[in-house]
């Protein structure tokens, strides 16, 4: 019995060597607002790569600029991405998206992103250490600050010791 090659498994000997018809190049990582997103996911997916973009705000923008949020993030063209580049920079949002409601300085509704985000967070908790309110002096003890109990967890960083253990002498 003649081996079959698995390529032409079920060609015709009429149909010849059934050809593979080649890859085409994909862009390996497009880059989005400072992040590098890989090329082969897909556009809702490609965009909770970059910091303060969830999945609901992710798919808000496939909706509001009209893209298939199927499509995978290297198929994505030049105008495209400028397109959700000057979106993110100022969002058309619902308020109940934005992760910045009722600042505290400006008192207005807004979204932040990447390095925007992280400084306005850290400068939250410096407010918040500077004031010695409860969080903040939780932030600069290092404790939780949500309402968690600390009998188990939170036991400090370094040498993990185990408490109410008692050592050999």
């Amino acid at each position: 019995m003649p081996k079959q090659d698995l390529d032409n498994a079920g060609a015709t000997p009429e149909e010849g060597v059934a050809r593979r018809e080649p890859k085409k190049e994909l862009a390996s990582i497009v880059r989005i607002v400072q992040t590098d997103i890989p090329g082969h996911k897909n556009i809702l997916t490609g965009l909770t790569y970059i910091k303060g973009i969830s999945w609901s705000i992710s798919n808000a923008i496939c909706k509001i600029l009209k893209i298939d949020n199927q499509r995978k993030i290297s198929d994505l063209k030049e105008e495209d991405i400028n397109r959700i580049t000057e979106f993110l920079k100022n969002p058309e949002l619902p308020d109940y998206l934005k992760n910045r409601r009722n600042d505290f300085e400006s008192g207005e509704d807004s979204h932040l992103i990447s390095t925007d985000l992280d400084m306005k967070k850290e400068f939250d908790i410096r407010r918040l250490k500077k004031i010695r309110s409860y969080r903040g002096l939780r932030h600069a003890f290092k404790h939780p600050t949500r309402g968690q109990r600390t009998r188990s967890n939170f036991r400090g960083k370094g040498k993990k010791k185990a408490v109410g253990v008692k050592s050999k002498k």
